[in-house]
């Protein structure tokens, strides 16, 4: 395939008893990309898949169903079914250790702790290869992590998914159209929530 086509991979969770969780939020800003272009996805092997072309590229939209864990088993595997470069692979995952809004766009890097992060740099033999980390906030106490992961956001953050969702869709595109220097300018400059309390 072209090198003009792109993999984009949003982490989550499959099953109605994650759906809406901060641990999803890659699953939300594919589907919310996959509404606003009026696309859908289809079942396909090791996830849920949908596409679209931007000004001559391919878009492939990709949301594992092997469990954040276990992200890099569909990731790997479609990279190779595709026949996409790893530089035009690019990953959106939640990130703890960000304010909630706060968007952080790296071409590579370690996983962080992130189990989904980890997995994919263990099949993929390395950690060269883009992703962009979504901040969900850290508001909990000692042993509470997993909960608070796993739980839905804040009311007052609930409307101010859409604007994220949107920033990084426009990244995204940046990224594969004009290269990841300019979509990290983009990307790395603002944080949402911020903004939108100042806008208020």
């Amino acid at each position: 395939m072209s090198d003009k086509s792109f993999l984009v991979a949003g982490l989550g969770n499959i099953g109605s008893g994650y759906a809406g969780t901060r641990h999803n939020i890659g699953f939300i800003i594919l589907d919310a990309w996959a509404q606003a272009s009026n696309i859908t996805f289809d079942t396909v092997r090791y996830g849920d898949m949908a596409e679209l072309g931007i000004k001559g590229r391919r878009f492939h939209l990709l949301k594992p169903s092997t469990y954040m864990n276990l992200s890099g088993n569909a990731i790997r595997y479609w990279l190779n079914e595709l026949d996409i470069p790893l530089e035009n692979l690019i990953v959106i995952c939640d990130d703890i250790n960000l304010p909630f809004g706060t968007i952080r766009m790296r071409t590579r890097g370690s996983d962080g702790g992130h189990n989904g992060l980890g997995n994919i740099e263990e099949l993929l033999q390395t950690r060269d290869y883009a992703r962009i980390r979504v901040g969900v906030g850290h508001e909990f106490g000692e042993g509470g992590q997993i909960d608070f992961v796993l739980g839905g956001f804040f009311p007052e953050q609930l409307v101010q998914l859409p604007s994220i969702a949107e920033k990084v869709r426009s990244g995204v595109q940046t990224w594969a159209l004009a290269g990841a220097q300019k979509a990290m300018t983009e990307l790395n400059t603002r944080q949402i929530a911020a903004e939108n309390a100042n806008n208020q």
